[in-house]
């Protein structure tokens, strides 16, 4: 509800609480369940589709549970007795926004309907759906549900659950017994609604599920009440209480709340359950005890880890993040009791896993809907889910035959690098040249021009740089994202330029008009201390310095030959503010236009620039950002952009996707099938359904340290999170990314951290290196001899095993299982492995890698799972480790990272005579 809503900008906050609170959320609702005996009888068991059962038991105040008819004892999903399953709210949200960063906030909260009564329980068959829905009052839409179902692969019948949720105000009485008065606690219905809750089948393994709230009807005018702390509900009645006496109660008119904006789904756990998934995390595996946002948004940099985190708070509002914030979360997880289930739509949602019996699913609208998987696996749901959502295509061979090599600074530089690459015999699949539409000075550093054509200048001689390379079967790759910045801005001669916000102080621009400055009111501003020296000298003190903070300086492109900010906006295809012009979004030291991809131009414009590009020899690209879509633009599909927020990347994915496969169906003859000239892009940014998009993922940018939220643990987190949520090729820049140097702290790539990264990156998907944001800060693969050499071995290394990855790559696009693998893939019922986070990892299920992820250590602890029957063979030293279920500690000094393979396998000694084949071994 509009009114409800309250979105606060901090984009140009220089001065923050480096330890910001935790956000205010609403706490998990409790109420009690009840039902008609009239019409709910004590016990009963209905079918859904052809393969799913519901089983309804009325002891104990009465449960639900779904089982698949092979397993009928064993329930996929169940509620817990007496408790209601459902409820609703109406909450006052608060979103703050920070350059990328989101905060999602409840605060008031006008009613809650936290019991509920179930009125009947049914199945509806195909022969009587439209003629039941248009007799029982269904929610706007439902009527055509039937006519829907059979797209959606729905198996008839349909289990159908109806009644009521209600709320109920406590308040104290007088009464008088045997001639005293004593208090007395009496509750009173305030608002209630009706509720539908929708199962049916849609596979042979997935039931959907659909719950929707009608609208309320209030009995009582409510009382606003805020969240309190620490009791918000009664424990046993699960009734609302007033927050705390200092705050202001407000009567809400009931007759201007008519809906719902929290519905919350309630259902059983178990307390020794893990919680794995949830899309890209990198501070976790085990979610239980948690609660877990699904919101797309910039990582942060430092996300907890000390000093940077502490340091990122205080000049950048919440810029750190924390353990929760990711580019690509997904409403998905698979637990330890092989229970998996997902939300389908893109309405902002959290997953309550802190009570030890219980999940509780609280999503932000009037409805949830979702499915739950039958498997006997970690392996069956994964190939469940991502056989409902999507899987990638296999990747092109070229990008893992080899190194990406990640680099800037023009031709001649990337020339002098290959030479020395090939004195050191690296084998090499592409140069990633990200700086490739030229470099702009910037507060913070260099950055790339977002305007996505070659600079020629930097660049000279491109298409022949990329015909050397091609030549000697090596690729080009690029870089783009879906914003573009202003590249040419055009001022009378001789004038001095100030660009402002439009909550400058008035007399101040009235002061600069007087004095003959040029004013553009639209521009992007930031903080810049060599604008305030410059105009203190121009203007002298007459300007106040409170307006410092949103100045900035012309920059012009000097070799642009197209304004592509321009392009789009006069093709009407960027987002848009709420006065209707193009939306300035804040990046890190400029303002940008952000494509709008809902609009029916905005594809085939994009095509274009990446049509260019690979019409010069480009193959490869990486497609940045995604998650930074502000909450307030206006779109022009006039979806909400909170929901559209997290839809954007897959939009985003989609286009580079179509483009690829376009591309493709245009070549003829052997040119179509032609593996060397395939494309592939990379990106970051992603949600549920961006695996069937995307073609491959990056981890973005992690900080050059040990260090465990933000640093190359936690590299290994979000490697094997995201696998077990669909996405089945991901990587991380090798090194890591993110430098910091300030006289105060330092973050620096050391060598050591390269090295190590190196061995790691070796035993992912792709093999790729960055320089980092401050490339001069970083140790690089070309730094020194030792560099150069480890580079140069570690890429043999990634090599010799391709033959095994080809075979992986083909398995993932044609079931989802990822190639970089948590053990509890293959060991679940190992319950050393549960506790497994960044430690060790499987490559496929024959080759298990322990990383060393710590400064100095050259040694690891390494365990060998239960259920095992072969023996583990150390590659370095042939050692077997035959105990299953047993630890021990391994040397690793740096060049010999723990690995191991299983002893007398066919992918094991294939790996092993390659390594000797590459001097490696």
């Amino acid at each position: 509800m509009e009114e409800t809503l309250k979105i606060t900008k901090n984009h140009h906050k220089h001065l923050n609480n480096p330890f910001p609170s935790t956000p205010r959320s609403l706490p998990l609702v409790q109420g009690t369940l009840s039902f008609n005996p009239q019409t709910v009888p004590s016990h009963q068991i209905l079918s859904i589709g052809k393969e799913f059962q519901s089983t309804w038991l009325s002891k104990n105040g009465g449960s639900l549970s779904i089982s698949h008819q092979s397993e009928p004892t064993r329930a996929i999903w169940s509620t817990n007795p007496g408790q209601a399953f459902v409820s609703a709210a109406l909450a006052e949200t608060e979103v703050e926004e920070s350059r990328g960063s989101f905060v999602i906030r409840d605060r008031d909260v006008h009613f809650v309907c936290n019991h509920q009564i179930i009125d009947e329980i049914k199945v509806i068959n195909r022969s009587d759906y439209k003629l039941y829905s248009e007799s029982h009052d269904f929610p706007s839409g439902y009527d055509e549900k039937d006519q829907k179902t059979e797209s959606k692969g729905t198996q008839f019948p349909v289990l159908l659950i109806t009644g009521r949720i209600f709320g109920v105000n406590t308040r104290k009485k007088k009464i008088q017994s045997l001639g005293m008065y004593s208090d007395f606690v009496e509750n009173e219905p305030s608002i209630s609604a009706k509720y539908w809750v929708f199962f049916d089948q849609k596979s042979s393994n997935q039931i959907g599920f659909h719950v929707k709230i009608g609208k309320s009807n209030p009995q009582f005018h409510p009382t606003r009440r805020r969240i309190g702390w620490p009791r918000y509900f009664s424990k046993r009645r699960a009734i609302i209480t007033a927050a705390s006496t200092d705050e202001e109660d407000v009567l809400v008119n009931g007759d201007g709340h008519k809906g719902f904006n929290r519905v919350c789904l309630t259902y059983t756990s178990e307390a020794n359950e893990r919680f794995y998934g949830f899309g890209e995390q990198f501070s976790h595996m085990d979610f239980k005890g948690k609660r877990v946002p699904i919101l797309v948004q910039e990582q942060g940099i430092g996300r907890g880890d000390q000093p940077i985190t502490f340091a990122a708070n205080l000049v950048s509002y919440r810029s750190a993040g924390d353990w929760s914030t990711t580019y690509a979360p997904s409403p998905f997880y698979i637990t330890s009791k092989m229970k998996s289930l997902y939300l389908e739509g893109y309405n902002y949602s959290v997953f309550d896993l802190t009570r030890h019996d219980r999940v509780q699913i609280q999503m932000h609208g009037d409805s949830i809907e979702g499915r739950i998987l039958y498997g006997n696996s970690p392996l069956e749901f994964i190939e469940g889910f991502t056989d409902a959502i999507g899987r990638p295509p296999e990747l092109p061979e070229w990008i893992i035959s080899g190194a990406v090599v990640g680099m800037q600074g023009g031709t001649d530089f990337v020339r002098d690098v290959w030479d020395k690459l090939q004195a050191y015999d690296v084998p090499v699949s592409a140069f990633w040249l990200q700086d490739w539409v030229g470099q702009r000075k910037t507060v913070i550093g260099s950055q790339l021009w977002w305007n996505w054509e070659v600079d020629t200048t930097r660049y000279f001689g491109w298409q022949q740089l990329i015909r050397e390379f091609s030549a000697r079967h090596i690729k080009v790759m690029t870089y783009c994202n879906p914003c573009l910045a202003q590249v040419l801005i055009r001022y009378p001669p001789n004038s001095t330029v100030i660009m402002f916000s439009e909550n400058l102080i008035s007399e101040n621009l009235i002061f600069l008009k007087t004095e003959g400055f040029v004013l553009d009111v639209d521009m992007p501003m930031f903080v810049g201390s060599n604008v305030y020296k410059a105009l203190s000298e121009v203007i002298g003190s007459r300007l106040r310095f409170s307006c410092f903070n949103l100045l900035w300086q012309v920059d012009e492109k000097p070799n642009s030959r197209r304004n592509l900010f321009e392009e789009a906006k006069e093709l009407d295809i960027l987002i848009k503010d709420k006065k209707g012009k193009p939306y300035m979004v804040p990046n890190t030291a400029f303002d940008v236009g952000m494509l709008d991809l809902t609009h029916p131009r905005t594809a085939s414009w994009f095509k274009q620039i990446l049509q260019e590009m690979v019409d010069d020899g480009v193959r490869g690209w990486m497609a940045d950002f995604g998650e930074g879509l502000p909450v307030d633009a206006l779109l022009y599909s006039g979806e909400d952009p909170i929901a559209a927020h997290n839809r954007y990347p897959e939009l985003w994915a989609k286009i580079n996707r179509d483009f690829v496969e376009e591309w493709k169906s245009n070549r003829v003859g052997k040119e179509r099938e032609d593996p060397e000239e395939a494309l592939v892009f990379f990106m970051r940014a992603g949600f549920r359904n961006s695996p069937k998009w995307g073609m491959l993922f990056w981890e973005g940018d992690q900080m050059v340290s040990w260090q465990a939220n933000d640093g190359i643990k936690s590299a290994v987190v979000g490697l094997l999170s995201s696998g077990l949520s669909g996405y089945a090729f991901n990587h991380s820049d090798i090194g890591g990314y993110c430098a910091v140097k300030l006289p105060f702290l330092k973050y620096e790539r050391s060598e050591e951290l390269l090295l190590r990264w190196m061995e790691l990156s070796a035993f992912t998907t792709v093999f790729r290196t960055h320089e980092g944001n401050k490339p001069s800060c970083n140790s690089q693969f070309y730094s020194n001899h030792k560099t150069f050499s480890h580079f140069a071995r570690f890429a043999k290394v990634y090599k010799a095993w391709k033959f095994y990855r080809i075979q992986l790559v083909k398995e993932a696009s044609q079931k989802g299982i990822p190639v970089c693998r948590h053990l509890f893939l293959h060991y679940p019922h190992d319950e050393y492995v549960h506790n497994l986070s960044y430690e060790q990892f499987l490559v496929g299920e024959e080759i298990l890698v322990a990383p060393v992820l710590d400064k100095g250590k050259k040694n690891v602890k390494v365990y060998f799972p239960l259920g095992e029957t072969c023996s583990w063979k150390h590659i370095w030293t042939g050692n077997l480790y035959t105990k299953q279920g047993s630890e021990a500690w391994v040397e690793a000094p740096v060049g010999y990272p723990a690995i191991f393979v299983k002893a007398g396998s066919l992918v094991g000694e294939t790996f092993l005579k390659y390594l000797r084949e590459y001097d490696v071994l």
